[in-house]
């Protein structure tokens, strides 16, 4: 007896300062059999730690396990907790569980002993009952404690003595894409040390995966978060291992890592990041079982220029850190604005107070330094006056916008930032927004910052939705200077502005947003929809966008009937049933859903916001979502001779959370769907292709010419020199291959790159090879070969046919046509190859010089006397005898050049052509020699002999 006191004094004594870790480690190495009905499905506890156990209140949590599976973007995750009561009297357990708050829970199971209660998503009524038993059944709020981003997720229930509870929580998110990364977060706060832990993420993505790290967690409430300074590891027992398309990621810490971690069982957030292959093109398009997604995310653009106006709360309530933070992170967001941009600041508390008055100014050393000084003067004082501060600078913006000629590719927006409720001027919000959506007028975007809890976060998120913007919350004592940057980050770069996106429309119906009025670099904008023409072979798909002084059309086929490409059942570590799911269908439910949660708050007609309320909470049952407008209704399963017990799990009614680009868009105005443009340019025969054998079609005299240029790997050749009178150039780069056996060549030479220059009216050049092209007009645009495209702009167009030709328009008077040649398996003597076509001359000049541009304006003449007719009457018997007459001759600006007779296949061999061929890389037939030809570079402009000029 005295022995069992005195372990029970040294527990109880050394419970009060214990070293987790030793004792964690111990009670690890002491692991004892004990197999009772509490713990057939969790980890051997050791003996002293059930004693331990026993002297809590609480059940103890067994285990706590997360599982999750993202396909192309969509998470389905499944939390299991289980918790044992080892005491001899009935506990509550509480099961809590931070989830994202744009997440929607899909079911929740809840097994005691032998009885299983399990979830129904049932519609929410207007008002609920409250008689003694409903107050008696406490009901669970999975919204009690939101923070920023996330919803707490909360369950109790009563647990008998000596036995066990396992809850079960599965929801639903589509990851957005921010800073160029895909961010999947879950919450590992079991609240104690758990003897097994375990978070397992399986990941597929058919596009690839690139760029996947798991950095340490993070708790940036709590002092223990088990990151050492400078560590970017990933947490301790963390094993990473992926494919090309699949990832698996597993968590799985001991009770002695959990103590290093955390004495408190507090760990942290699991981060995992990553992102997909992308390239500029029409973006990623899935499809499956009669539903389609759409992934938009294109790379390489250049930024356009922006003019923003920063709108800071000064109110007293910002005073200390709030404000402090503010201006850190306005001092690096104005260091990080461009050349090209335009600012200006406003200060509001009870006074408004404009930095520079009825302007924004320019991006220099001096305004910036100035603006850093106004900021850092400003001091918190009187109340809030938000309605004053966003009809200021609206109509600052506004009147910018109207009296100078700003660069009309420029994005104009407003940052507004406060960390509470309107207190000075108009206080209603209903005022407010109609005054803000007036103001505004649709010209420009506003994007909404709150600080604290004591913001009005309905208001802030309404005012950005009702005007194209984004907003975020951020609580008071997290670092908001690093939350104000990273969210300036997300919108400082937008690269595109009035993005459609059109699919056929016989093929298609309920599709989400279509229209997007910016889209910002590293996020992503996602279209999904139904598919109503199930006999159609491929779903036709096009982008249009405006990019800097440039106009976009990326168009592409994709095929319909491709059920084994995004069918991912029986794929290895899919077989939690995620596979018999089609994630594409509850990806655009997912959406669909959104979007009528957005329309409906920003409606103000209460006839259309029930009716959006209608339809999203009929396909929230539909799909078994937890909305605003629905509940998960707790039943016990099995027959029972007394009615089922009930509880209910209330969702969030404070809106959807963060609201992100891809999710807000709009629907586009009618009447302005571009029609297909089905003019097909006409490509004549004079060309540059092959070995390269150069052709020139005579039209008026109603024959050809021919001829070889045996040049050297790595020369330059100047096929159209007119860069005095129009302004363009065309050179064209020679690569190297091994000669056919048995030829006569001791090497073959093709195009391996075709430089195009312009210099009228705006300075530009198209850089095009087998596999990309560049077009930089001063901003630079990378195109891949691989995709169908068009790029627009004043003087200018692009258009890819994909992996077959590229059509350059200069000033509508001028078009050349680029052949594509790509070989699948080559052969020794063949590589990838362009071959230049002239299909409209008509804005060259009678100067043009070249290979090829000095016969553009210029004809030639076939002495044939010895045939005793004229070539104009040149006809099948004579063309006979002309092929056997070897004195058959040119005569070019004086000059004679003997031919004779081959023909020449072009346009990949689909056409044949007859034609005179001079000999000896075109001796007499070219002005000069060869080597007059040759540029020093690919951006050369010489427009005469041994002259170098550059674009």
């Amino acid at each position: 007896m005295i022995l069992w006191l005195w372990l029970c004094w040294s527990f109880s004594t050394s419970a009060a300062q214990p070293d987790s870790e030793l004792m964690a480690r111990y009670l690890e190495e002491e692991l004892m059999a004990d197999y009772s009905i509490m713990e057939q499905v969790a980890r051997r506890v050791p003996r002293q730690a059930r004693f331990l156990q026993r002297l809590e209140t609480r059940p103890r949590m067994s285990e706590f396990s997360v599982k999750s599976t993202i396909i192309s973007r969509y998470a389905f995750t499944t939390v299991s907790c289980t918790m044992v009561n080892s005491g001899s009297e009935e506990r509550e357990g509480v099961f809590e569980m931070q989830i994202p708050a744009a997440a929607f829970i899909s079911n929740f199971t809840v097994f005691i002993g032998n009885k299983t209660y399990y979830g129904e998503v049932t519609g929410k009524e207007k008002k609920h009952r409250s008689d003694d038993k409903a107050k008696q059944k406490k009901p669970l709020n999975p919204t009690d404690g939101k923070e920023n981003g996330y919803e707490t997720f909360k369950a109790s229930v009563f647990i008998p003595r000596k036995m066990q509870a396992k809850f079960l929580l599965h929801y639903e998110e589509l990851l957005q894409r921010r800073l160029g990364k895909y961010e999947y977060i879950v919450s590992v706060r079991p609240q104690q040390l758990v003897g097994r832990l375990r978070v397992e993420v399986n990941i597929l993505e058919k596009s690839g995966i690139v760029s996947l790290e798991v950095p340490p967690l993070r708790n940036s409430k709590q002092k223990g978060n088990g990151k050492v300074e400078g560590d970017d590891s990933p947490p301790p027992s963390t094993t990473v291992g992926h494919t090309k398309t699949l990832a698996k990621v597993t968590f799985n810490p001991t009770v002695v890592e959990q103590t290093r971690i955390a004495r408190n069982g507090i760990l942290g957030d699991f981060i995992i990041r990553y992102d997909v292959n992308r390239e500029l093109s029409v973006g990623d398009i899935q499809i499956l079982n009669g539903y389609f997604v759409h992934y938009f995310a294109p790379t390489d653009l250049p930024p356009l220029p922006k003019n923003v106006i920063f709108v800071l709360d000064s109110s007293a309530s910002m005073v200390g850190t709030k404000l402090k933070q503010t201006k850190e992170a306005l001092f690096t967001i104005l260091q990080d604005l461009r050349p090209e941009d335009h600012f200006n600041i406003i200060g509001f508390s009870n006074r408004i107070k404009v930095w520079q008055q009825d302007r924004l100014v320019p991006v220099t050393p001096n305004n910036i330094r100035d603006a850093k000084k106004y900021i850092h003067n400003m001091s918190p004082t009187g109340g809030t006056n938000i309605n004053g501060a966003l009809q200021t600078s609206a109509k600052l913006l506004n009147d910018y916008i109207a009296q100078n000629d700003i660069d009309a590719r420029s994005v104009s927006l407003i940052i507004f930032l406060t960390d509470g409720r309107p207190t000075v001027g108009e206080t209603q919000s209903s005022k407010i927004l109609s005054n803000t959506k007036d103001a505004i007028r649709e010209k420009f975007c506003l994007f909404t910052i709150g600080i604290g809890n004591d913001v009005d976060h309905k208001l802030l998120e309404r005012m950005a939705l009702e005007n194209c913007g984004m907003t975020r919350h951020f609580q008071e004592d997290e670092d908001a200077a690093s939350h104000l940057k990273g969210f300036y980050d997300e919108i400082g770069t937008p690269l595109l502005s009035d993005i459609r996106v059109d699919y056929s429309e016989d093929n298609v119906e309920q599709v989400t947003q279509n229209f997007f009025p910016n889209y910002f670099n590293g996020s992503e904008i996602i279209i999904a929809g139904k598919l109503i023409n199930h006999t159609s072979e491929s779903l036709h798909v096009e982008v249009t966008a405006s990019n800097s002084k440039k106009y976009i059309l990326l168009k592409t086929d994709v095929a319909i009937d491709l059920p084994s490409t995004n069918d991912i059942r029986g794929i290895p570590g899919l077989e939690d049933g995620k596979g018999d799911k089609n994630y594409i269908e509850r990806a655009w439910s997912y959406l669909t859903i959104k979007e009528l949660l957005n329309s409906r708050l920003k409606s103000d007609d209460n006839q259309e916001k029930d009716s959006l309320m209608e339809k999203a909470k009929s396909m929230a049952l539909a799909y078994n979502f937890v909305t605003p407008f629905t509940v998960l209704k707790m039943k016990e399963a099995g027959l029972h001779s007394e009615p089922p017990q009930e509880e209910f799990i209330h969702s969030s009614t404070d809106g959807i959370g963060e609201k992100l680009q891809s999710l807000q868009g709009h629907k586009a105005p009618p009447g302005i769907r571009r029609q297909q443009d089905k003019q097909r340019i006409r490509i004549s025969k004079t060309s540059a292709d092959g070995d390269p054998h150069f052709v020139i079609d005579f039209p008026s005299s109603k024959f050809s010419v021919c001829f070889n240029i045996d040049g050297e790997p790595g020369d330059i050749l100047r096929l159209v020199s007119d860069h005095k009178e129009s302004g363009v150039t065309v050179n064209g780069q020679l690569i190297g291959a091994p000669a056919p056996p048995n030829g006569h060549k001791k090497h073959r030479t093709y195009f391996s790159t075709i430089t195009i220059l312009n210099n009228k009216p705006e300075r530009s050049y198209l850089e095009i090879t087998p596999r990309r092209i560049i077009l930089d007009d001063g901003e630079r645009l990378l195109l891949s070969c691989d995709r169908n495209a068009v790029v627009r702009s004043s003087s200018l167009e692009v258009s890819i046919s994909a992996n077959s030709n590229i059509t350059v328009t200069i000033r509508d008077t001028i078009s050349f046509v680029i052949l594509i040649h790509r070989y699948k398996k080559p052969a020794p003597y063949q590589r990838n190859h362009l071959g230049f076509y002239i299909s409209n001359s008509k804005g060259l000049s009678s100067d043009s010089h070249g290979l090829l541009g000095q016969f553009l304006n210029h004809e030639v003449k076939l002495l044939q006397e010895s045939l005793n007719t004229s070539h104009q009457q040149v006809g099948q018997n004579q063309t006979e005898a002309l092929k056997t007459n070897p004195t058959n001759t040119l005569k070019v600006k004086g000059r004679l050049v003997p031919v004779v007779w081959k023909q020449r296949k072009i346009y990949n061999g689909q056409q044949e052509v007859n034609c005179w061929f001079a000999k000896n890389n075109a001796d007499k037939l070219i002005d000069g020699s060869y080597k007059d030809y040759l540029a020093s570079h690919p951006f050369d402009t010489g427009t005469s002999f041994g002259t170098i000029n550059s674009l």
